[in-house]
């Protein structure tokens, strides 16, 4: 959880930061660096839906051990 935590912290500075340095402008950064993250998460939820979709339509593999049980 603290890996998690940290790496908001950072994903928020980062974000505010080249906001702020693009416009210059502190509450253009702040605005950024809460639409941005929230935008990202519900983008990636729809992008974990689509790669679950791929690995359920792909064939299944079977491992070395697997194949010397066949």
């Amino acid at each position: 959880m603290i890996k998690t935590i940290t790496f908001a912290i950072m994903h928020f500075s980062v974000a505010f930061t080249v906001a702020w340095i693009l416009t210059g402008d502190i509450v253009v950064g702040g605005v950024v660096a809460m639409v941005e993250p929230a935008v990202n998460t519900v983008a990636f939820y729809f992008h974990e839906k689509v790669w679950t979709r791929i690995k359920a339509k792909a064939p299944a593999q079977i491992t070395p051990k697997e194949a010397v049980c066949i």
